[in-house]
């Protein structure tokens, strides 16, 4: 799909979704959720070092925003990406960092 051919409504859930990852600790979580991953809460935040409460913070906000979705399986919540491909975003950002900083 060519960006040109987006409608008002559909760039505007686009910034939504990008302004929902833009954030250090939900970019992480995009990238280790990337491809088929299905992960829990406790996966999720001993993986990233963070409290439980933090991690779950962050993926009630991408999960509001379209980003990931979960299933529940017996006690546990697992979280995946709606839209698989939406860590190739990070992936590139990561990419234009890298060669940002082989500038400076």
């Amino acid at each position: 799909m060519l960006v040109n051919s987006l409608s008002p409504q559909q760039f505007e859930r686009a910034a939504a979704m990008l302004k929902a990852i833009a954030h250090p600790i939900r970019m992480s979580i995009v990238s280790l959720l990337e491809g088929e991953s299905k992960l829990s809460v406790t996966e999720i935040y001993q993986e990233l070092k963070l409290e439980q409460a933090v991690a779950s913070h962050h993926l009630g906000i991408l999960k509001s925003k379209g980003i990931v979705e979960s299933v529940r399986q017996g006690k546990s919540c697992f979280y995946y990406l709606k839209y698989p491909n939406i860590s190739g975003v990070v992936r590139c950002i990561g990419q234009c960092c890298n060669k940002l900083s082989q500038i400076d």
